[in-house]
């Protein structure tokens, strides 16, 4: 079995751990891979489908889980506060503990001039400047050759999270692609229903593209992101708690 202590050693020691996640082999390409979706079933999710014919679908060969709310955001929205500090342009970063333990830092840039709303959401939660945020909270779902999840910080189990501007906010626009690791993207329940929920990419993944809102990317701590990737699983429940011990801007 694979404990949580040889995890974290092994996260260190570039050991590999005893049992890990099978790659995604040809059979599961035919398919669709998952979406990073908010969920509101949480253990009652959908189980595997690996008939579903449909890749670069949403509905894939893994759990396609709904919101608690499928409503997406209006213009209607309460709007950030205005007396935030001016932060922006600035680099965020995410110290990573694993079971508790001091594991490294991730560093992001973000791209406020093609995403300047997203940018800010995300920027101002790693700050926690509304009294709201990442700090202290999970990668919840880990699958290994595709991506990191996490930023719900209401729940923490890929249920909850809301975003500055409330709960939901609009996609702001597909410019940016998923064309390789490294990159920060929104998870969402559908068109329009951005909250705090995000992403970290560990392969390309284009059968996103014109669904997440791509804002950002890793420019140090690959190495590590590689590393909690393989914590992971299929199902995507990680075999150890990763977890944003403090996150903010670089000065």
């Amino acid at each position: 079995m694979f404990s949580t202590s040889s995890a974290f050693q092994w996260l260190h020691n570039d050991t590999k751990p005893k049992y890990m996640a099978p790659p995604f082999h040809a059979p599961f390409q035919k398919y669709a891979y998952p979406s990073p979706t908010v969920s509101s079933e949480g253990n009652n999710a959908p189980l595997y489908n690996l008939l579903t014919p449909s890749f670069f679908s949403i509905s894939s060969s893994f759990p396609f889980i709904e919101s608690s709310s499928s409503s997406p955001a209006t213009s209607s929205n309460t709007e950030a506060s205005t007396k935030s500090q001016d932060i922006s342009s600035k680099n965020c970063f995410f110290d990573i503990t694993v079971d508790s333990a001091p594991a490294g830092r991730i560093t992001f840039k973000l791209h406020d001039e093609i995403t300047p709303r997203t940018a800010r959401n995300f920027r101002e939660l790693c700050t926690g400047q509304h009294g709201f945020g990442y700090a202290g909270t999970p990668f919840h779902r880990i699958i290994p050759q595709f991506m990191l999840q996490g930023g719900d910080f209401t729940r923490g189990n890929g249920t909850g999270g809301k975003s500055i501007y409330g709960t939901k906010f609009q996609d702001e626009n597909f410019v940016l692609k998923h064309t390789k690791p490294g990159q920060l993207s929104m998870a969402n329940s559908g068109k329009n229903t951005n909250g705090s929920q995000f992403f970290i990419t560990t392969i390309a993944t284009p059968w996103l593209d014109g669904k997440h809102v791509v804002f950002g990317e890793v420019i140090e701590g690959m190495e590590l992101v590689k590393k909690i990737e393989g914590l992971g699983t299929r199902s995507g429940t990680p075999r150890a708690r990763v977890a944003i011990a403090t996150s903010g801007v670089i000065e």
